[in-house]
């Protein structure tokens, strides 16, 4: 059993992009933090890590006053 809703395989997740363009997952029911977006709406893990994998090539911040 898991009680850490950020690492339950059969939760569902919101995946979240900041202002340098990083991705998070984040599980669905919980707040969104501030400074962060909703990039993908609830949808199961492996969607969400298919859904970051394809986008995020590049795991480094994005520098401050560029563009995303």
């Amino acid at each position: 059993m898991t009680t850490n809703p950020f690492e339950d395989e059969n939760g569902t997740y919101l995946v979240l992009t900041n202002a340098q363009g990083q991705y998070s997952l984040w599980p669905d029911g919980i707040a969104v933090p501030d400074g962060w977006d909703v990039a993908l709406t609830a949808s199961s893990r492996a969607e969400c890590l298919a859904f970051v994998e394809e986008r995020w090539t590049d795991i480094r911040p994005t520098p401050a006053g560029a563009d995303a």
